[in-house]
C-alpha cells in the first residue's frame, strides 16, 4: 500500500498542490489513528485498513514536506534526506506508545492523542505551507506562510494566501509555457536516467526486503535455535532501525558539499546538481554490496555490523532516491516521478515471494545461495552512477569544445 499508492498520491500532489495533498493526507492519517484507537479483539479487522491509511497518509506528508528543502538553497539535499530519514525512523513513535502502554497508559488514549495532534498538521498546512508549491530555485523576495502578509515588496511572491495572480509557486505545474521548454512527463519516464535509477532503487530495495524477511530463520540457524541469543540479535536490529534519521542527512551533506565547489565556466546549476549526485549514487551502491556480502556470510558476530550497514544503506537509498529525482527532472513532475519509481520498484520487489518459497522449500531454510545471488544482482546498481558520470563528462566536454570554437 505504501509503495503502490505513492503513484496516485504523486499525481494528486502535482495536479492540485500542497494544500489539497496535505488535507487528504491528514484525513487518511486521522482515520487511521481513530481506527487504531477503537480497534479491539472483536474489531481486530480494523487494524488492516488502519495501518494502510497511516502508511498512505504518511507518504503524502513526506512528499509535501520534501519541497521544504527548496528554501535552504545550498543545503537543499540535506533537508530532503533528513525528511526521508525521519520518515524512515518514524517507527520510534510506536516504540514510545508501547513503553507508555507498559506504564499503564492505554493504547486507545495514545491513538486518540495522535488523532488530536492532526490539528497541528492543519495549522501548519494553512499557515506555514504554500498553497501550491515551493519553487526551485527560489525567486527574489519569496515569502511563504503567515509572513506573506508582512511583505511590502511589490514583486514579492505570495505563497500561502491563495493569490489569484500566477506566482512562482504555481509555475511548477505549468508545463505548457514556451519559455521553459521542460521535458514532458513521458520524456522523463523514457529517459536513460529514469530507467537506470529505477534499476538502482529496485535491486537494492529487493535486497533489503529479502534480508528482513529471512533474518529470523538466518539467526535461528546461526544461533542453533538458542531463543535468548535470537532475541538479543533481534533487539539489536530493532534498535538500529531507529537510527535512520541520524544517517540519512550524511547523504545530503555529501551532495551539498560537492555542489558547493566552484562551477566550471558555463556550467549550469542543474549540471552541478547532477555532478554532485554521482558520488552519492556510487556510495549507496557500494554500501549495498558490502551489506549484502556481510549478510551472506554465515558468521553470527558479524551480523551486528550487518545491521549497521543495513540501516545506513537504507537511509542513503531512500533519501538519495528523492534527492536525485528532485535534481535530475523538472520540479513539475516530481510527485508523479517519485510515485512512479516507488510503484515500479514495488512491482520488482514482488520477486521476494518466490525467493522466500525457495528458501523455505528446496533450500531447507538456508538463505545462503539466495544471498549470493542477490549480492551478484546488487552489482547492477553501479550502472546508474556510471551512467550519470559519463553524461556529466560528455556535457563538460561539449561545453569545452563550444568555448574553444567561440574563442577561435
Amino acid at each position: 500500500m505504501n509503495n503502490f499508492l505513492t503513484l496516485p498520491n504523486g499525481f494528486l500532489f502535482d495536479r492540485f498542490g500542497t494544500t489539497v495533498a496535505r488535507l487528504f493526507g491528514i484525513f487518511l492519517y486521522t482515520m487511521g489513528t481513530l481506527m487504531m484507537a477503537f480497534s479491539s479483539s472483536v474489531l481486530s479487522n480494523l487494524l488492516f485498513p488502519a495501518l494502510s491509511l497511516l502508511a498512505v497518509g504518511g507518504v503524502l506528508f513526506l512528499m509535501t514536506n520534501m519541497q521544504v528543502g527548496n528554501l535552504f538553497g545550498s543545503r537543499r539535499s540535506t533537508i530532503i534526506t533528513l525528511y526521508n530519514g525521519a520518515f524512515d525512523s518514524s517507527s520510534a513513535l510506536f516504540l514510545i506508545i508501547k513503553l507508555l502502554h507498559e506504564s499503564g497508559i492505554s493504547l486507545r488514549d495514545s491513538f486518540l492523542f495522535l488523532s488530536a495532534c492532526s490539528a497541528i498538521h492543519l495549522l501548519r498546512t494553512f499557515f506555514l505551507m504554500p498553497r501550491k508549491f515551493i519553487p526551485y530555485p527560489l525567486p527574489d523576495h519569496y515569502t511563504y506562510g503567515i509572513t506573506c502578509c508582512k511583505s511590502k515588496t511589490p514583486s514579492a511572491i505570495v505563497a500561502a494566501n491563495g493569490d489569484t495572480q500566477e506566482t512562482a509557486e504555481d509555475r511548477p505545474t505549468d508545463t505548457d509555457g514556451p519559455a521553459k521548454q521542460e521535458k514532458s512527463f513521458r520524456e522523463c519516464v523514457l529517459s536513460r536516467f529514469f530507467m537506470w535509477h529505477l534499476l538502482w532503487l529496485s535491486v537494492m530495495q529487493l535486497r533489503h526486503y529479502l534480508f528482513i524477511g529471512t533474518l529470523n530463520p538466518m539467526l535461528h540457524r546461526l544461533t542453533a535455535g538458542e531463543p535468548s541469543l535470537v532475541s538479543q540479535y533481534i533487539n539489536a536490529f530493532a534498535f538500529t532501525q531507529l537510527c535512520g534519521v541520524l544517517c540519512a542527512p550524511w547523504n545530503g551533506l555529501i551532495m551539498d558539499r560537492l555542489k558547493g565547489k566552484p562551477r566550471a565556466e558555463g556550467e549550469s546549476e542543474g549540471e552541478a546538481d547532477l555532478r554532485a549526485s554521482v558520488l552519492s549514487l556510487f556510495l549507496t551502491a557500494l554500501q549495498c554490496l558490502l551489506f549484502s556480502i556481510c549478510a551472506a556470510t554465515p558468521y553470527l558476530q558479524l551480523q551486528y555490523f550487518t545491521f549497521i550497514l543495513q540501516v545506513v544503506n537504507r537511509s542513503f537509498l531512500y533519501g538519495g532516491n528523492a534527492a536525485f529525482i528532485s535534481v535530475a527532472f523538472p520540479s513539475c513532475h516530481f510527485g508523479k516521478l517519485y510515485g512512479l519509481v516507488m510503484a515500479l520498484s514495488a512491482v520488482f520487489s514482488l520477486l521476494q515471494y518466490p525467493f522466500f518459497a525457495l528458501v523455505k522449500g528446496p533450500l531447507d531454510g538456508d538463505p545462503l545461495y539466495v544471498n549470493i545471488a542477490l549480492t551478484l544482482l546488487s552489482l547492477f546498481a553501479f550502472i546508474h552512477p556510471l551512467s550519470v558520470y559519463l553524461h556529466c563528462r560528455s556535457v563538460a566536454s561539449e561545453r569545452a569544445k563550444s568555448r574553444a570554437v567561440a574563442a577561435s
